[in-house]
């Protein structure tokens, strides 16, 4: 092998080893959308359903509250680790992930405000 074959393969191998997949980062910023929107959806369903708050009510002096929350970030826990294993490799459409899930925060952020959830559940 002569110096300059060596140099080049040496500059694909360092651009190579430069370029990390974007997919674990992708995992992380889907999965906190996905969370901020269960929480939302999850509070919501328990304030609008007897049964459902009573399913969700892990403590009784905080309520439904307790389950809501544990059940939402157990649920952001499995999804950031199941996107994280499935994207552990890949460079993903960051753009494409970052709409979703500023789409996911904005409805979850949206859901929390009272006049808007008492729309949607026509109270």
């Amino acid at each position: 092998m002569n110096s300059s074959q060596t140099q080049r393969e040496s500059a694909v191998r360092t651009s190579a080893e430069s370029s990390l997949p974007n997919g674990p980062g992708a995992a992380a910023i889907l999965a906190a959308g996905i969370g901020c929107f269960l929480l939302s959806v999850f509070a919501v369903v328990a304030d609008a359903s007897k049964p459902v708050a009573k399913f969700f009510t892990f403590y009784v002096p905080t309520g439904p509250l307790s389950g809501v929350t544990t059940t939402a970030i157990f649920l952001w826990l499995v999804t950031w680790f199941v996107l994280a294993r499935l994207w552990r490799h890949r460079s993903v459409a960051l753009a494409k992930i970052n709409i979703a899930a500023f789409a996911f925060s904005f409805l979850g952020i949206l859901l929390t405000f009272p006049p808007f959830a008492d729309l949607l559940l026509r109270k």
